[in-house]
């Protein structure tokens, strides 16, 4: 990836970050974009990246005018999991989510469209909530299908730019959040899957450089869960 360009939306944590780094550790210019200038320029510090700052729910128009052509986009921005019941749920919330997660997606890939090079790639960002949703998990699942929907089209329709994304399983990472409850989900997690342990961002992020790499690959959903969907 010696001198390609790789920009991360959601790059200056979680997934996001290790993404970035990675592709850093291979040889690429990296930008990373988040909403928070502080974890902006913290990120991009460590990094050796540049860091932009904006709303990734509706991406400004001169975004990618600013960031200049560039060969891959990484769509991994989100925020921290919300889990709720359909009988209690906040419907304007669960739009919310939406606006981020899936119409930030869209946004993200139209505009950045007049700057991606030819023979580049997009990468967006699932879950395994689509296959297998357990109670709560009501509008996280709907998202991850439709995000999964979406690649599939794009990847027809934006073709030869290569379309993917990744599916991650239950990952150590912020989005999550800290606490007790937290640590008892990944430590059931982690007794369920065949694999004997919940997966590490620098795991996920192992997924993102192999799609943004291989140029034989597009509409393909890679999952990485440990074998949670097997359990």
């Amino acid at each position: 990836m010696t001198k390609q360009r790789v920009v991360v939306l959601g790059g200056t944590s979680g997934i996001g970050y290790a993404t970035a780094e990675a592709a850093v550790e291979r040889g690429a210019e990296v930008v990373v974009v988040s909403r928070d200038e502080q974890r902006v320029r913290d990120a991009a510090g460590r990094l050796g990246a540049t860091g932009l700052a904006a709303d990734l729910g509706a991406p400004p128009a001169g975004l990618f005018d600013e960031i200049g052509p560039f060969d891959h986009l990484v769509y991994t921005a989100g925020e921290q999991l919300s889990l709720t019941p359909v009988a209690t749920m906040d419907v304007e919330r669960a739009r919310a989510f939406f606006e981020l997660r899936y119409f930030g997606a869209l946004a993200a890939v139209r505009a950045a469209l007049p700057q991606l090079r030819a023979g580049g790639s997009i990468t967006l960002t699932t879950g395994t909530a689509s296959d297998r949703p357990t109670p709560g998990w009501a509008v996280a699942s709907s998202i991850c299908g439709a995000i999964e929907s979406l690649t599939r089209a794009l990847a027809v329709e934006l073709a030869p730019i290569r379309v993917n994304a990744v599916q991650p399983g239950v990952t150590r990472s912020p989005m999550w959040g800290t606490g007790e409850d937290v640590e008892q989900l990944y430590a059931e997690t982690a007794a369920a899957v065949p694999l004997g342990r919940v997966g590490t961002v620098a795991d996920v992020a192992d997924a993102y450089l192999y799609l943004l790499s291989q140029p034989f690959t597009t509409g393909t959903v890679l999952t990485v869960d440990g074998g949670a969907l097997l359990a």
